[in-house]
C-alpha cells in the first residue's frame, strides 16, 4: 500500500512542477507549485521524517505559497503583462534531455540502495528536532540570518517595484 503512495504522491509531485512550467498564468503556476510542494511533504511523511514534513508543510506549503500568492495579487499581474514565450516548449523540452544524464545516475545509484546497510548505528537522537536546532542555531547562525535578510530585501524590493509601477500608471 505504501508503494502505491508513494507512486501517487511522485506523480502529483511531477505533474505539479509540469503544471508551474507550462501553465502561462502566474496563478496557475503557484497552484502548480503548491500541488508539488504538498506532494512532497507527503513524500517526508512516507519517510517518517516528521520535521521535514511539518517544514514542509508549515514553511513552504504555509508562509512562502501566501508570500508568492500575496505578492501575484499585489502586483495584479495579468497573461498579457507578460512577454512571449515562442520557444517555452521547446526549451522544456531541451531542459529534460539534458536532465536525462543525471537522473541516470541518480537511478543507478538508488538501485544500488537495496543492498546497503540501512540501520541506525546506535543514534538515539536520530529525527529528534533538537540536535537539528542546535546545529542550526550555533554552527549555522550567519547563514541562517543572511538568509533572512535575503528574503526581507527581495520582499520590499518587490513592494517598491509595485508602487514604482502604480504610480506610472497614476502619472499617464
Amino acid at each position: 500500500m505504501s508503494d502505491l503512495i508513494f507512486v501517487a504522491l511522485s506523480a502529483f509531485a511531477i505533474i505539479g512542477a509540469v503544471m508551474m512550467l507550462v501553465y502561462k498564468n502566474p496563478m496557475y503556476s503557484a497552484l502548480g507549485l503548491l500541488v508539488s510542494i504538498l506532494a512532497v511533504a507527503g513524500l517526508f511523511a512516507l519517510l517518517n521524517a516528521t520535521f521535514l514534513f511539518m517544514v514542509q508543510i508549515i514553511v513552504y506549503a504555509g508562509a512562502i505559497m501566501t508570500l508568492i500568492i500575496f505578492l501575484l495579487m499585489f502586483l495584479n499581474i495579468k497573461e498579457d503583462h507578460l512577454p512571449k514565450e515562442p520557444k517555452k516548449y521547446m526549451l522544456i523540452g531541451l531542459g529534460a534531455v539534458i536532465m536525462i544524464p543525471f537522473n541516470v545516475v541518480i537511478l543507478k545509484a538508488v538501485s544500488n540502495l537495496p543492498y546497503a546497510d540501512m540501520s541506525i548505528m546506535g543514534d538515539t537522537t536520530f529525527g529528534d528536532i533538537k540536535p537539528i536546532g542546535m546545529l542550526l542555531y550555533n554552527d549555522w547562525i550567519v547563514a541562517f540570518e543572511l538568509i533572512s535578510i535575503l528574503l526581507l530585501v527581495a520582499l520590499v524590493g518587490s513592494i517598491v517595484l509595485a508602487k514604482r509601477k502604480k504610480s506610472n500608471k497614476e502619472n499617464a
